[in-house]
Protein backbone atom coordinates (compact mmCIF):
# COMPACT_ATOMS: atom_id res chain seq x y z
CA UNK A 1 0.00 0.00 0.00
CA UNK A 2 1.31 3.73 -0.92
CA UNK A 3 2.09 5.86 2.04
CA UNK A 4 0.56 8.98 0.21
CA UNK A 5 -3.07 8.79 0.30
CA UNK A 6 -4.66 11.36 -2.59
CA UNK A 7 -8.74 12.46 -1.92
CA UNK A 8 -8.49 13.39 -5.86
CA UNK A 9 -6.60 12.87 -9.01
CA UNK A 10 -3.29 14.92 -8.88
CA UNK A 11 -2.55 16.79 -11.68
CA UNK A 12 0.75 15.54 -13.03
CA UNK A 13 1.23 15.41 -16.24
CA UNK A 14 2.23 11.78 -16.59
CA UNK A 15 2.53 8.00 -14.66
CA UNK A 16 0.18 7.19 -11.95
CA UNK A 17 -2.62 8.49 -10.29
CA UNK A 18 -3.99 7.08 -7.31
CA UNK A 19 -7.26 7.41 -6.03
CA UNK A 20 -7.83 5.96 -2.15
CA UNK A 21 -9.81 5.51 0.14
CA UNK A 22 -9.80 3.77 3.38
CA UNK A 23 -10.16 -0.09 4.15
CA UNK A 24 -13.22 -0.51 6.86
CA UNK A 25 -12.16 -4.55 6.59
CA UNK A 26 -10.62 -7.32 5.01
CA UNK A 27 -7.42 -5.31 4.15
CA UNK A 28 -3.90 -6.11 4.63
CA UNK A 29 -0.66 -3.89 5.23
CA UNK A 30 1.96 -4.18 3.22
CA UNK A 31 5.55 -2.56 3.41
CA UNK A 32 7.36 -0.92 0.50
CA UNK A 33 9.78 -3.01 1.62
CA UNK A 34 8.51 -5.68 -0.46
CA UNK A 35 6.32 -4.28 -2.77
CA UNK A 36 8.94 -1.81 -4.24
CA UNK A 37 11.14 -4.95 -3.95
CA UNK A 38 14.25 -4.28 -6.22
CA UNK A 39 15.50 -7.65 -6.35
CA UNK A 40 12.02 -9.51 -5.62
CA UNK A 41 10.51 -10.76 -9.25
CA UNK A 42 6.42 -9.83 -9.48
CA UNK A 43 5.46 -13.16 -8.82
CA UNK A 44 7.24 -13.39 -5.81
CA UNK A 45 5.80 -10.10 -4.55
CA UNK A 46 2.25 -11.46 -5.13
CA UNK A 47 2.95 -14.35 -3.87
CA UNK A 48 4.28 -12.84 -0.65
CA UNK A 49 1.16 -10.32 -0.60
CA UNK A 50 -1.21 -13.14 -0.66
CA UNK A 51 0.50 -15.35 1.78
CA UNK A 52 0.65 -12.35 4.13
CA UNK A 53 -3.27 -11.74 3.83
CA UNK A 54 -3.93 -15.77 4.70
CA UNK A 55 -4.94 -16.47 8.26
CA UNK A 56 -2.92 -18.58 10.41
CA UNK A 57 -3.09 -22.51 9.40
CA UNK A 58 -3.39 -22.02 5.85
CA UNK A 59 -1.44 -24.50 3.74
CA UNK A 60 1.13 -22.77 1.31
CA UNK A 61 2.33 -25.74 0.03
CA UNK A 62 3.69 -25.92 -3.67
CA UNK A 63 0.33 -28.05 -5.34
CA UNK A 64 -2.29 -25.94 -2.76
CA UNK A 65 -1.02 -22.66 -4.32
CA UNK A 66 -0.84 -24.24 -7.89
CA UNK A 67 -4.30 -25.00 -7.36
CA UNK A 68 -5.19 -21.37 -6.76
CA UNK A 69 -2.95 -19.52 -9.15
CA UNK A 70 -2.45 -20.19 -12.85
CA UNK A 71 0.91 -19.82 -12.98
CA UNK A 72 2.02 -23.46 -12.17
CA UNK A 73 4.46 -25.77 -9.83
CA UNK A 74 7.72 -24.02 -11.26
CA UNK A 75 7.19 -20.48 -11.41
CA UNK A 76 5.75 -21.10 -7.66
CA UNK A 77 8.36 -23.08 -6.50
CA UNK A 78 10.81 -20.39 -7.89
CA UNK A 79 9.06 -17.63 -6.37
CA UNK A 80 9.30 -19.16 -2.98
CA UNK A 81 12.41 -19.86 -3.36
CA UNK A 82 13.09 -15.54 -3.46
CA UNK A 83 11.23 -15.31 -0.39
CA UNK A 84 13.32 -17.49 1.41
CA UNK A 85 16.66 -15.88 0.02
CA UNK A 86 15.12 -12.34 1.09
CA UNK A 87 13.70 -13.17 4.70
CA UNK A 88 10.23 -13.24 3.86
CA UNK A 89 9.53 -16.87 4.05
CA UNK A 90 11.08 -19.47 6.22
CA UNK A 91 10.46 -23.73 5.60
CA UNK A 92 11.09 -25.82 7.93
CA UNK A 93 10.69 -29.93 8.88
CA UNK A 94 8.83 -31.07 12.18
CA UNK A 95 8.16 -34.21 13.37
CA UNK A 96 4.70 -34.59 15.18
CA UNK A 97 3.77 -36.93 18.19
CA UNK A 98 2.47 -39.41 15.34
CA UNK A 99 5.88 -39.85 13.86
CA UNK A 100 4.91 -38.13 10.66
CA UNK A 101 7.28 -35.57 9.75
CA UNK A 102 5.41 -32.06 7.96
CA UNK A 103 6.82 -29.01 6.99
CA UNK A 104 5.45 -26.13 8.52
CA UNK A 105 6.42 -21.87 6.97
CA UNK A 106 6.51 -19.71 8.62
CA UNK A 107 5.82 -16.17 7.01
CA UNK A 108 7.76 -12.36 8.10
CA UNK A 109 6.24 -9.34 7.11
CA UNK A 110 8.91 -6.59 8.01
CA UNK A 111 12.08 -8.66 8.11
CA UNK A 112 14.00 -5.52 7.34
CA UNK A 113 13.12 -4.56 11.22
CA UNK A 114 14.28 -8.13 12.25
CA UNK A 115 17.39 -7.77 10.52
CA UNK A 116 17.49 -4.31 12.34
CA UNK A 117 16.72 -6.09 15.95
CA UNK A 118 19.33 -8.69 15.39
CA UNK A 119 21.98 -5.85 14.69
CA UNK A 120 20.75 -4.38 18.04
CA UNK A 121 20.80 -6.83 19.84
CA UNK A 122 24.61 -7.81 18.39
CA UNK A 123 25.62 -4.00 19.57
CA UNK A 124 24.38 -4.22 23.29
CA UNK A 125 26.92 -5.15 26.03
CA UNK A 126 27.13 -8.57 27.09
CA UNK A 127 25.13 -8.77 30.24
CA UNK A 128 26.78 -9.59 33.71
CA UNK A 129 26.58 -13.27 34.83
CA UNK A 130 24.86 -13.50 37.75
CA UNK A 131 27.19 -15.36 40.63
CA UNK A 132 26.59 -18.56 40.63
CA UNK A 133 25.13 -20.09 43.92
CA UNK A 134 26.70 -21.72 46.40
CA UNK A 135 26.58 -25.67 45.63
CA UNK A 136 24.45 -27.61 47.91
CA UNK A 137 25.95 -30.10 50.24
CA UNK A 138 25.78 -33.70 49.07
CA UNK A 139 23.23 -35.41 50.62
CA UNK A 140 24.26 -38.32 53.22
CA UNK A 141 24.77 -41.52 51.56
CA UNK A 142 21.98 -43.86 51.57
CA UNK A 143 22.93 -46.36 53.69
CA UNK A 144 24.00 -49.91 52.11
CA UNK A 145 21.04 -52.60 52.53
CA UNK A 146 21.80 -55.39 54.85
CA UNK A 147 23.64 -58.28 53.16
CA UNK A 148 20.92 -61.19 52.88
CA UNK A 149 21.21 -63.83 55.21
CA UNK A 150 23.32 -66.87 53.95
CA UNK A 151 20.81 -70.13 53.34
CA UNK A 152 21.18 -73.19 55.37
CA UNK A 153 21.73 -76.44 52.87
CA UNK A 154 18.54 -77.43 53.94
CA UNK A 155 16.89 -74.31 52.59
CA UNK A 156 19.12 -74.89 49.23
CA UNK A 157 18.24 -78.33 48.78
CA UNK A 158 14.31 -77.35 49.14
CA UNK A 159 14.38 -74.69 46.62
CA UNK A 160 15.85 -77.20 43.82
CA UNK A 161 13.38 -80.08 45.28
CA UNK A 162 10.46 -77.45 44.24
CA UNK A 163 11.77 -76.36 40.97
CA UNK A 164 12.06 -79.88 39.54
CA UNK A 165 8.58 -80.95 40.87
CA UNK A 166 7.24 -79.97 37.08
CA UNK A 167 9.35 -82.47 35.85
CA UNK A 168 6.67 -85.14 37.84
CA UNK A 169 3.72 -83.08 36.69
CA UNK A 170 4.33 -80.64 34.09
CA UNK A 171 1.07 -78.66 36.31
CA UNK A 172 3.64 -78.37 39.08
CA UNK A 173 5.16 -75.07 37.66
CA UNK A 174 6.06 -72.32 40.27
CA UNK A 175 7.47 -69.11 39.49
CA UNK A 176 10.87 -68.20 41.52
CA UNK A 177 9.53 -65.83 43.90
CA UNK A 178 6.58 -68.93 45.09
CA UNK A 179 10.13 -70.86 45.33
CA UNK A 180 11.40 -68.61 47.29
CA UNK A 181 8.43 -68.38 49.45
CA UNK A 182 7.58 -72.09 49.97
CA UNK A 183 11.38 -73.49 50.13
CA UNK A 184 11.29 -72.95 54.31
CA UNK A 185 8.13 -74.97 54.79
CA UNK A 186 9.65 -77.59 52.60
CA UNK A 187 13.35 -77.22 54.20
CA UNK A 188 11.15 -78.47 57.47
CA UNK A 189 10.52 -82.03 55.97
CA UNK A 190 14.28 -81.93 55.49
CA UNK A 191 15.11 -81.17 58.61
CA UNK A 192 12.77 -84.00 60.33
CA UNK A 193 14.34 -86.74 58.45
CA UNK A 194 13.04 -86.99 55.03
CA UNK A 195 15.22 -87.83 51.77
CA UNK A 196 14.45 -85.30 49.10
CA UNK A 197 12.75 -88.58 47.25
CA UNK A 198 9.92 -88.77 49.68
CA UNK A 199 9.24 -85.20 50.15
CA UNK A 200 8.55 -85.56 46.34
CA UNK A 201 6.24 -88.37 46.35
CA UNK A 202 4.73 -86.82 49.02
CA UNK A 203 3.75 -83.27 47.35
CA UNK A 204 2.97 -85.16 44.14
CA UNK A 205 0.87 -88.40 45.36
CA UNK A 206 -3.31 -88.28 44.27
CA UNK A 207 -3.18 -84.63 42.69
CA UNK A 208 -6.12 -84.21 40.91
CA UNK A 209 -7.73 -84.84 37.87
CA UNK A 210 -8.44 -81.94 36.92
CA UNK A 211 -6.96 -78.50 36.07
CA UNK A 212 -4.33 -76.99 38.45
CA UNK A 213 -5.03 -73.07 38.67
CA UNK A 214 -2.84 -71.97 41.81
CA UNK A 215 -0.12 -75.21 42.37
CA UNK A 216 1.49 -72.75 44.39
CA UNK A 217 -1.44 -72.84 46.56
CA UNK A 218 -1.80 -76.83 46.45
CA UNK A 219 1.78 -77.16 47.89
CA UNK A 220 1.67 -74.77 50.38
CA UNK A 221 -1.52 -76.97 51.78
CA UNK A 222 0.17 -79.91 51.51
CA UNK A 223 3.41 -78.91 53.02
CA UNK A 224 1.46 -77.48 56.11
CA UNK A 225 -1.07 -80.15 56.23
CA UNK A 226 0.79 -83.27 55.66
CA UNK A 227 3.77 -82.26 57.63
CA UNK A 228 5.33 -85.49 59.69
CA UNK A 229 5.82 -85.32 63.20
CA UNK A 230 9.59 -85.25 64.25
CA UNK A 231 11.32 -88.26 65.50
CA UNK A 232 12.44 -88.76 69.05
CA UNK A 233 16.18 -88.42 69.23
CA UNK A 234 17.63 -92.43 69.55
CA UNK A 235 20.49 -91.88 71.79
CA UNK A 236 18.75 -89.51 74.40
CA UNK A 237 16.12 -91.93 74.28
CA UNK A 238 18.69 -94.48 75.18
CA UNK A 239 20.01 -92.32 77.99
CA UNK A 240 17.18 -91.21 79.54
CA UNK A 241 17.01 -91.49 83.67
CA UNK A 242 14.62 -93.71 84.81
CA UNK A 243 11.89 -92.36 86.89
CA UNK A 244 12.53 -91.71 90.89
CA UNK A 245 11.56 -94.85 92.90
CA UNK A 246 9.81 -94.42 96.40
CA UNK A 247 11.88 -95.87 99.22
CA UNK A 248 9.95 -96.96 102.27
CA UNK A 249 10.89 -97.06 105.83
CA UNK A 250 12.67 -100.14 107.60
CA UNK A 251 10.00 -102.42 108.77
CA UNK A 252 10.77 -105.17 111.51
CA UNK A 253 8.94 -108.93 110.47
CA UNK A 254 6.57 -109.80 113.19
CA UNK A 255 8.02 -113.42 112.52
CA UNK A 256 11.42 -113.66 112.81
CA UNK A 257 12.35 -109.92 113.50
CA UNK A 258 13.96 -109.56 110.45
CA UNK A 259 14.52 -105.98 108.99
CA UNK A 260 13.02 -105.05 105.73
CA UNK A 261 11.68 -102.39 103.75
CA UNK A 262 7.89 -102.13 103.26
CA UNK A 263 5.42 -99.41 102.99
CA UNK A 264 3.01 -101.13 106.36
CA UNK A 265 4.33 -103.47 109.05
CA UNK A 266 4.19 -107.20 108.49
CA UNK A 267 6.08 -110.19 107.19
CA UNK A 268 8.96 -110.17 105.21
CA UNK A 269 9.39 -111.97 101.72
CA UNK A 270 10.44 -115.25 103.89
CA UNK A 271 7.92 -115.68 106.37
CA UNK A 272 4.74 -114.61 104.33
CA UNK A 273 2.88 -117.78 103.51
CA UNK A 274 2.52 -118.43 100.02
CA UNK A 275 -0.78 -117.90 98.22
CA UNK A 276 -3.42 -120.84 98.78
CA UNK A 277 -4.16 -122.80 95.64
CA UNK A 278 -7.20 -124.63 94.42
CA UNK A 279 -5.27 -127.90 96.08
CA UNK A 280 -4.35 -126.55 99.27
CA UNK A 281 -7.71 -124.90 99.88
CA UNK A 282 -9.13 -128.63 99.51
CA UNK A 283 -6.76 -130.07 102.04
CA UNK A 284 -7.37 -127.52 104.21
CA UNK A 285 -11.50 -128.11 104.07
CA UNK A 286 -10.89 -131.73 104.50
Amino acid sequence: MADQQLSAPARVPSGIRHINHDHRRGYVKIGNHLAQHRELSMTAIGLATHIQSLPTGCKVTIKALAERFPEGEVRIAAALRELEEHGYLARFQERLPSGRVVTCTVSYNNPPARSADAARERRLPPRRSEPKPAPRPDPDPEPEPEPEPALSACELEARELLARLRLRDPRLVLSERDTVRLAPAAAVWLERGLVPGAVTAALTRALPSATIHSPAALLAHRLREQLPPRLPDPWAAAHAEPPDREVHPLRSCEECDRAFRSPAPGHCRDCTPPPATATTAARLAV
